[in-house]
């Protein structure tokens, strides 16, 4: 079995959570229980559990690329082709973007597609689109 990451998240609503993953994202829903579900986050386990006190706050932030972004966020890198599509879903819906998809870091090896909006029960998620040989590449030689 390739390894699959699992992440747990605090959400402040359940409802709007399993809306936003489920609905705005296009998860699969998985296993449900008091206080918590589970989703398929592009072939990965996210647990969304109920704790208000817990959703994430805004602590801090990062330059990227002459933007600022969330310095606490999670995501997914996607083919070319499925961000396009995941754009296109994200501005159909009227997401409101943390930061607007673009691509960042033109012409270096860290060159990426990128696109960050907030799932409204206090956490930021992000999509990058960039070949996987980039994905931790430098501009070192």
């Amino acid at each position: 079995m390739e390894p699959l990451f699992h992440l747990s998240i605090a959400v402040d609503d359940l409802d709007r959570a399993r809306a936003f993953y489920v609905d705005m994202l296009g998860c699969a829903l998985g296993r449900q229980a008091r206080g918590r579900f589970d989703i398929n986050f592009f072939g990965h386990h996210v647990v969304a559990h109920l704790a208000p006190a817990e959703a994430g706050e805004a602590k801090g932030s990062i330059e990227s690329d002459g933007d600022t972004a969330p310095l606490r966020h999670f995501g997914a890198i996607l083919p070319l082709d499925e961000w396009k599509e995941m754009e296109r879903r994200l501005t159909i819906r009227r997401a409101e973007f943390t930061l607007s998809p673009r691509l960042s870091f033109a012409g270096k090896p860290a060159e990426q597609h990128i696109m960050m909006l907030p799932d409204g029960c206090g956490n930021v998620v992000e999509f990058k689109s960039q070949p996987r040989e980039r994905v931790f590449a430098t501009d070192k030689p």
